[in-house]
């Protein structure tokens, strides 16, 4: 009875090394970089390097375009201000279809058209309240 016990535990430990020889070598090409694994790892790291440098650059790019657009809108807002200026003092000169010399001198603002002052006092004040709503002085 030993002798047949020692039979199968001999015949047991050459099949566990015979697996395992043959598992060994299954991991081997598995983790070789030519053709298994290793080799997609590789390939999916550098994709992602790459993807990362990419990333970073449109970042920049945007906060580049988002700064020139602030920029910009800056520069619109300031250039719609002065229009509207200019287009509440346009509302104090005469028209253009008469003559200067044909115009009697305003001695007074009271004597002036009541229509024209109260267009040019509402353009005025609609430039200053935006103007205090956004903050620039004057």
């Amino acid at each position: 009875m030993d002798f047949l016990s020692d039979i199968l535990l001999t015949t047991a430990a050459i099949g566990a090394a015979a697996y395992c020889y043959i598992l060994s070598k299954r991991l081997k090409a598995l983790a070789s970089l030519e053709g298994g694994m290793g080799s997609a790892i590789a390939v999916l790291s550098a994709q992602v390097d790459d993807l990362t440098k990419l990333l970073n650059t449109a970042k920049n790019a945007a906060g580049n375009t988002g700064k020139s657009l602030e920029q910009q809108s800056v520069r619109a807002e300031a250039a719609a201000q002065r229009l509207e200026l200019l287009v509440a003092s346009m509302h104090d000169l005469p028209p253009a279809d008469e003559p200067v010399a044909s115009r009697p001198p305003a001695a007074h603002p009271a004597e002036t058209d009541p229509t024209q002052d109260e267009t040019a006092n509402s353009a005025r004040a609609r430039v200053r309240r935006r103007r205090r709503d956004s903050g620039v002085a004057g």
